[in-house]
């Protein structure tokens, strides 16, 4: 995933930033430990598997949108998948509106500066790590404007973390790995120079997400 950049900040696509799109109802969700409204962070566009498909694609089942608590930004263990300071949703794709902010909505607390859109670049080297210094070799491109990969293997910045789905207890697979982003108006924390990891188990409409740094 590249730096597209300025996105809708509504638009059925994969993105980072904007507002979030769910099924009308759906609550805003809250930190479980300081109990303050998310920041909402990226949207992934999915097939009914539950795996990411390209922004042409006109046959979507399945909407992810995350977020992550950045009231007191590494206090609430939001880089854990289980402790609650942050959230995955899944959903499925029709009937979808923009999700109201909880009042009052502080800049930078419950969106990002911007919004990012995505173009979507195949590489043929073996692991992400090395297509994103490929990009970056072939296009003349600063690596800051790689947002991440979606699908493949996660490249992890320490041990492994894939989660299990908590109904069917299988490994969850990676839907998307973020990179923080280009500048710091958009940029999302994972630490100051992590990376974040979003796993669905799409017949069970379960996700997760984490970050390491």
């Amino acid at each position: 995933m590249t730096y597209a950049g300025p996105g809708e900040p509504d638009a059925l696509v994969t993105r980072t930033g904007g507002t979030p799109l769910t099924p009308a109802g759906t609550a805003w969700p809250s930190c479980a430990t300081c109990n303050g409204p998310m920041q909402f962070l990226a949207q992934i566009i999915l097939d009914g598997q539950g795996r990411p498909i390209d922004q042409g694609h006109t046959q979507a089942g399945l909407v992810m949108a995350i977020f992550m608590c950045q009231n007191d930004p590494g206090m609430c263990d939001e880089w854990s998948p289980t402790a609650g300071g942050n959230q995955a949703l899944l959903f499925p794709s029709d009937k979808l509106q923009p999700m109201p902010a909880p009042e009052p909505d502080e800049e930078g607390v419950l969106h990002l500066g911007a919004v990012n859109a995505v173009t979507l670049v195949s590489l043929p080297s073996a692991n992400y790590g090395s297509a994103r210094e490929e990009w970056g070799s072939r296009s003349g491109n600063d690596l800051g404007n790689v947002l991440g990969q979606l699908g493949g293997q996660p490249d992890w910045l320490q041990n492994d973390e894939t989660p299990t789905c908590p109904t069917c207890t299988q490994l969850m697979d990676l839907v998307a790995q973020f990179e923080e982003g280009p500048d710091h108006t958009t940029a999302m924390n994972f630490g100051g120079c992590g990376t974040a990891f979003a796993f669905a188990c799409g017949p069970c409409t379960q996700a997760a997400f984490l970050w390491q740094c």
